[in-house]
């Protein structure tokens, strides 16, 4: 089976999932992506991606691995979960842009 729909939550200030969701098709692909708030609206977002069909989800770097083994389990691991993560190269440009 080929990969035809992926989606990617991403977390940020004043992000609304209800509101802020994007999607990038191709005749062979398609991508959502969806904002929230705050790691803790991930699982109900995954969940609605998974009732929509997506077959892989990723997770920006501000879930964390807690919040990733929460979604994980909101979806019964029915579809690959992945979180981006960030090496010891980043640690100094990431303090400074979270430091405030």
């Amino acid at each position: 089976m080929a990969l035809t729909k992926f989606g990617f939550i991403v977390t940020g200030a004043g992000l609304r999932p209800e509101e802020h969701r994007m999607t990038m098709r191709s005749g062979a692909f398609e991508m959502i992506a969806v904002g929230v708030s705050g790691a803790s609206q991930g699982p109900a977002v995954a969940r609605g991606l998974l009732d929509e069909g997506v077959q892989l989800l990723e997770l920006c770097g501000g879930f964390g691995p807690i919040w990733t083994a929460k979604v994980i389990e909101a979806i019964e691991n029915r579809i690959p979960v992945g979180s981006v993560a960030y090496g010891p190269e980043s640690i100094d440009a990431m303090y400074a842009l979270f430091k405030d």
